[in-house]
């Protein structure tokens, strides 16, 4: 049996990061718990003060296919080459032909949501753009 599993990013900013993540994937904000019409006032209920509230934030696939997208909150910044990276499949299922043009489509739309260029990689197995999200975090649109 496969488990699921969600991917978890620090961040000095976890809304903002996830809203980033948010619409360049499709995704959602994790609604507040039952019971309650905003996070404010779940989090009212739980006690969290008003200067804590934005310790953490997530996003989901509103289809529940994907994983659901952790974000925390640390002090530092992002210092060095990440070890994981996500692989966004925006050609997939395209002739190679048409590939180059859709992964430069998304580039561009990226880019307006507050992404960077690193470099292209482009390799008998496959074409890729590798980016960086606003926090510096490389991701490849591919």
């Amino acid at each position: 049996m496969a488990l699921a599993f969600q991917v978890t990013f620090d961040a000095r900013d976890p809304k903002r990061l996830g809203a980033f993540w948010a619409e360049l994937l499709g995704y959602t904000d994790d609604p507040p718990p039952p019971g309650f019409a905003t996070w404010d006032e779940a989090l009212d209920a739980l006690g969290v003060p008003e200067g804590e509230r934005d310790r953490a934030w997530a996003v989901s696939d509103p289809h529940g296919v994907g994983p659901r997208i952790f974000l925390q909150k640390v002090p530092e910044v992002k210092t060095a080459k990440n070890r994981v990276h996500l692989d966004v499949n925006v050609a997939a299922g395209l002739p190679r032909d048409r590939r180059r043009a859709r992964v430069a489509e998304e580039v561009e739309r990226a880019v307006a949501l507050g992404a960077t260029r690193v470099r292209e990689v482009d390799e008998p197995t496959g074409y890729a753009m590798v980016m960086r999200d606003p926090e510096g975090n490389e991701f490849c649109l591919q």
